[in-house]
């Protein structure tokens, strides 16, 4: 029989409303067996998301010496780990690689750039490699990952034909500065913010591994939930040799699986993205995880490799589910509860918020 807490969480999610602290920490921990929590997850996964899963890609557009010094990243300043390293590809190059994966089934294509941001010519470069995509894919979806945007950056994407833009929290507010000294967390939120105003669908997700606390975890699903994301990617830690995080092997499967579920609860319509670190730290419950989440990548990440594309869509299939279409919606068409009716200031008897 299924728990009350189960029963309170999947029934708060179907209603869009998210869990309690309290109860979000008790998800975390061991008192409900796993089976039991992964069984919850999935029927508010099927609520919104049905049998679907949707597959993602990601070109890594330029690779290694950023001069940011972001813990767990094998690009970061003074990494010793022994990653391609090269300036940027050329968007015919992009193209024919977002080709293959589109090919393959993806239907968003991740543009990704390592740095602090991204300069005039950067966003040159990333505007012919849209246009060289989309002449050939029109419908596919691009996201782009350049790092922190100034004025009328986010705006210059929109334009050019981007429908997302990613950057993710990776960690609770009070222990950011423990993994990165170079920028701020408020500064990974005001891109966000930035990206959201000039239209771009917001991708923001965080990373696990990393030391964080039950609490910690709690408090970045707090943080992204006031970003209103769209596509929320769960990463788990790569401990990349010559990092100052490579020698974390912290996760294992269930804990992966407990973190995944807790993510459901808190975006129960939105896109849960299993993304970096799945082949390492699931292993063998991979095919489970997506019982939770509705989407992952194909094929490799940004510096390390994935499992091969067919084993993925052969993973997907043998557990039941079918592969998201171009021409399907991920996300479900009615979220009612995003909009406030105005009862208070003008008008009214009461005061505005202002």
């Amino acid at each position: 029989m299924t728990s009350e807490l189960l029963n309170t969480l999947v029934d708060k999610a179907l209603q869009r409303r998210i869990p309690e602290r309290s109860e979000a920490l008790a998800l975390l921990g061991d008192s409900e067996p796993l089976i039991d929590v992964v069984a919850a997850g999935a029927r508010v996964r099927r609520e919104f998301f049905g049998a679907r899963v949707k597959l993602n890609t990601i070109v890594n557009m330029k690779s290694g010496l950023c001069p940011e010094d972001c813990g767990y990243c094998s690009q970061r300043l003074g990494s010793a780990a022994e990653v391609l390293k090269y300036s940027w590809i050329a968007p015919e190059k992009a193209a024919e690689v977002a080709g293959d994966a589109v090919r393959a089934g993806a239907k968003r294509v991740c543009l990704v750039a390592s740095g602090r941001g991204p300069g005039e010519r950067d966003l040159g470069r990333i505007e012919n490699t849209i246009a060289a995509i989309k002449s050939e894919h029109p419908r596919v979806e691009i996201c782009v990952c350049l790092g922190l945007l100034a004025d009328g950056q986010a705006e210059r994407l929109a334009a050019a034909g981007a429908h997302a833009y990613s950057h993710n929290l990776n960690t609770a507010e009070a222990r950011y500065a423990d993994i990165c000294s170079t920028h701020t967390f408020t500064d990974r939120v005001d891109t966000l913010g930035r990206a959201s105003t000039a239209g771009l669908s917001p991708c923001s997700g965080a990373i696990f591994g990393m030391g964080e606390s039950d609490d910690d975890i709690v408090d970045v699903a707090l943080a992204l939930r006031e970003l209103n994301p769209d596509s929320v990617p769960v990463n788990f830690l790569i401990p990349f040799e010559g990092t100052p995080l490579g020698d974390r092997w912290d996760l294992t499967p269930e804990r992966c699986l407990r973190i995944l579920a807790l993510f459901r609860f808190y975006f129960p319509d939105v896109e849960v993205r299993l993304a970096g670190g799945r082949e390492i730290h699931l292993r063998g419950l991979q095919s489970t995880a997506l019982h939770l989440a509705n989407s992952i990548f194909l094929g490799d990440y940004l510096t390390s490799e994935g499992q091969p594309g067919a084993d993925d869509r052969q993973m997907i299939i043998d557990a039941g589910f079918t592969i998201e279409g171009v021409d399907e919606q991920t996300l479900p068409a009615a979220r009612h509860d995003l909009v406030a009716i105005r009862r208070r200031g003008a008008g009214t008897a009461l005061p505005s918020n202002a």
